[in-house]
């Protein structure tokens, strides 16, 4: 088509050329999920609204009334299906459908088998790793919960939460539990609770149902925003034997929506009963401490010298005055004998002393210089002298000398050797 600024085609031109592009496509195989079904009365055709699995995307698909009433099991919304469509362009709304001609709802073995090669995917990429699981705090300020309006699950997490401890405070994002927008609407609820400061933990909950039922809480794009968020989710879908693959991805998966009300709050009356045993136990061991110390003082009082302090000092009196007794007992004995040693030496002076030899009657004579006369030669008739006794002196002139006779020296003894024979 050949087009300016001075001759432009008019939109029917247009319109028609898309619609004749989109006729020369060929069939294609279209899987998806089937959001929404419009059968309008008197019309031959069935109009339905086909969902990407994975992408917020949908198309719409067109089929007779007879192929949609010959489909077994019969076809309802929230259903996976595989269809053989061609595509068509509406010229005149200018619309793209699609136009069925064989549609083939996916059977359960065949749904189960993408889920495990959907599970086996993200577990290859680490998304089901225990070490990227997060605690859930002990008392969250507040409980995120996304579930459906008004429904059994609400009111078990609610009703259990508030019945173990009463001033629990929720915030619930309504989202739709089953269906095509079921996945998108959790995703939304998700996103605000994540986005709220106050909320410390989110609860997914739901009811039980049949595999096409929880399909939605196997949905990838939800399993990467549960693994994204930096709360701890909760998954609380179905019952004990379901297993959908949030159960997986989530930081803690409860078996029912009661079991997640257990697990993010404390129950009241255990933690009273708690810190009650706690208190108790930190009464025994403090009363049995000062039982102890109290029986260990009184011990010591018990003891002689701590019942009569004064015991001990008596008892050190009597070692002082028995120790300065016997101090003054060394001390007498070596005073006296240090006097009978005085006594002696000065016995012996006084022996050894001019003075005693003077009064036992002898005298000394000095010359008239007081030098001791000692010798006749000394001294010569006539001459002055004084004689010194023992109580004073005498004073003489010498009148005479007269030597006195000396002893000869004694022989040395001999020895005469007697004769040999």
């Amino acid at each position: 088509m050949d087009t300016s600024l001075e001759s432009p085609a008019p939109v029917r031109q247009v319109a028609n050329a898309i619609a004749g592009w989109i006729d020369r496509l060929g069939a294609v195989w279209v899987e998806g999920q089937v959001a929404q079904v419009t059968r309008r009365p008197g019309m031959a055709t069935v109009f339905m609204t086909l969902r990407d699995p994975v992408a917020d995307l949908s198309i719409t698909v067109t089929c007779s009334r007879v192929l949609f009433d010959g489909l077994t099991p019969p076809l309802v919304e929230g259903a996976s299906v595989v269809c053989h469509a061609k595509p068509s362009f509406y010229a005149n709304r200018g619309s793209l459908s699609l136009y069925a001609r064989d549609i083939r709802t996916v059977g359960l073995g065949e749904l189960l088998a993408r889920l495990e090669r959907r599970r086996q995917l993200l577990a290859a990429e680490g998304l089901f790793e225990q070490r990227l699981k997060r605690p859930l705090p002990f008392l969250p300020r507040t409980v995120g919960l996304v579930t459906a309006p008004r429904s059994a699950a609400e009111r078990d997490v609610v009703d259990n939460a508030r019945r173990r401890w009463p001033s629990v405070r929720f915030t619930t994002a309504y989202a739709a539990m089953q269906g095509p927008r079921s996945a998108a609407e959790v995703l939304e609820g998700l996103d605000r609770l994540e986005r709220d400061p106050e909320v410390d933990v989110v609860v997914v909950a739901r009811g039980g149902g049949s595999v096409e039922d929880l399909l939605p809480f196997s949905d990838e794009a939800l399993l990467r925003a549960v693994h994204r968020m930096r709360t701890p989710v909760v998954s609380a879908i179905g019952h004990e034997q379901d297993s959908p693959l949030l159960d997986l991805v989530a930081d803690v998966r409860a078996s029912t929506p009661t079991d997640a009300a257990r697990l993010v709050v404390p129950d009241h009356a255990e933690e009273q009963a708690r810190v009650r045993g706690a208190r108790d136990r930190l009464r025994d061991l403090v009363v049995g401490r000062v039982e102890r110390e109290q029986a260990g003082l009184d011990a010591l009082r018990a003891r002689p010298a701590m019942a009569d302090p004064r015991t001990l000092l008596d008892r050190r009196a009597e070692e002082v005055d028995a120790l300065r007794e016997r101090t003054r007992r060394c001390l007498r004995h070596q005073l006296d004998r240090a006097g009978d040693d005085l006594g002696h030496q000065l016995a012996r002076a006084r022996a050894l002393s001019p003075l005693a030899t003077l009064r036992r009657g002898y005298a000394v004579l000095q010359d008239a210089d007081g030098h001791v006369v000692t010798t006749l030669d000394a001294v010569a008739p006539g001459a002055a002298v004084h004689v010194r006794v023992a109580d004073g002196r005498v004073a003489a002139t010498v009148t005479g000398t007269e030597a006195l006779p000396t002893d000869p020296p004694a022989a040395p003894a001999t020895t005469q050797e007697a004769p040999r024979g």
